[in-house]
């Protein structure tokens, strides 16, 4: 794990299908993501906020909505991220909406791709974002990410890393879903998409969960966290456009960071979705930024090693 972190904001939501998650990344800072993350023994460089168009709040046209203007946030984000990797950062990309992660996940593919290391996407999330335009009728693009970087989605997104498709889906584990369109629930499965799904951590707890998950990783894996706040259960996080009840609570969202933070293996990393419009006194930003902090070694272990 590089011990020098690039805060790269990115503040739009223009794939989502409601306004408020523009403001993620400054409700990350005034949350003291930066003092956090300090606190953690790391360096941190705060690089702003990336600069792309406003959204225009159309409908979907072939499909798709606000397609143009996703593609030049995300190619923004891919350099902005590709950048900090070359310079051996560890980037940390605030949302903004979770279609940004189709830019920071493509500069990832391709790092990966040049240098012949291995890669693992960890997509903390309550939706399988595993959606095409024959799917659903909003084409709200923030619902199709994970799709478009597995290969099926407009050109201009799937093919942004160079190569289509960015991500073969056996790279990717999936975890804490529990909101999952019926078609894209078979989408899922033809495509063999690994999903831990609230089932699952409910019948085998959060340990064997991420147990699972990290199975396989070794010293050549570049690590990738992907982190929907709406991952979390409302009543921890309530300030998210898209809540879904029954999510994670506090103590197995904090074991899963911990879990992650123990491999040494994080590289790179996402938190979106943060919406202040919908918050109570910026709470969701402050338990982000906790875990977030976890997964830079901040822990509740008190045994010996």
């Amino acid at each position: 794990m590089s011990r020098h972190v690039a805060l790269i904001g990115a503040p739009t939501d223009i794939g989502a299908s409601v306004r408020g998650a523009s403001m993620g990344p400054e409700a990350l800072r005034v949350a003291g993501l930066r003092e956090a993350l300090l606190a953690q023994g790391v360096t941190v460089s705060d690089l702003g906020n990336l600069v792309g168009p406003a959204n225009p709040v159309l409908p979907a046209h072939a499909g798709y909505r606000h397609l143009d203007e996703v593609t030049q946030w995300c190619r923004a984000v891919d350099d902005a991220v590709s950048t900090s990797l070359a310079r051996g950062e560890l980037p940390i990309m605030l949302g903004g909406d979770h279609c940004l992660a189709v830019g920071s996940i493509s500069a990832v593919a391709r790092h990966c791709r040049e240098r012949g290391r291995r890669l693992r996407v960890l997509w903390l999330d309550a939706h399988a974002d595993f959606n095409t335009a024959a799917l659903t009728p909003s084409g709200n693009l923030h619902g199709m990410p994970v799709a478009c970087l597995c290969g099926y989605g407009p050109e201009p997104l799937t093919g942004l890393s160079g190569r289509t498709p960015a991500l073969a889906p056996d790279w990717i584990r999936q975890i804490g879903i529990r909101s999952v369109d019926p078609g894209e629930r078979r989408l899922v499965h033809d495509v063999g998409l690994e999903v831990f799904d609230m089932r699952y951590i409910d019948e085998t707890g959060m340990r064997q969960t991420l147990a699972r998950a990290l199975e396989g990783l070794d010293a050549d894996t570049h690590l990738h966290v992907s982190f929907d706040v709406d991952f979390l259960d409302p009543d921890i996080a309530p300030g998210v456009a898209t809540t879904v009840p029954g999510g994670p609570s506090y103590r197995e969202a904090q074991l899963c960071m911990e879990m992650i933070a123990d491999t040494g293996l994080l590289a790179s990393l996402d938190v979106v979705e943060v919406n202040p419009a919908y918050d109570e006194r910026n709470r969701t930003a402050t338990v982000a930024v906790d875990l977030v902090a976890s997964l830079f070694g901040k822990s509740t272990l008190m045994r010996r090693p």
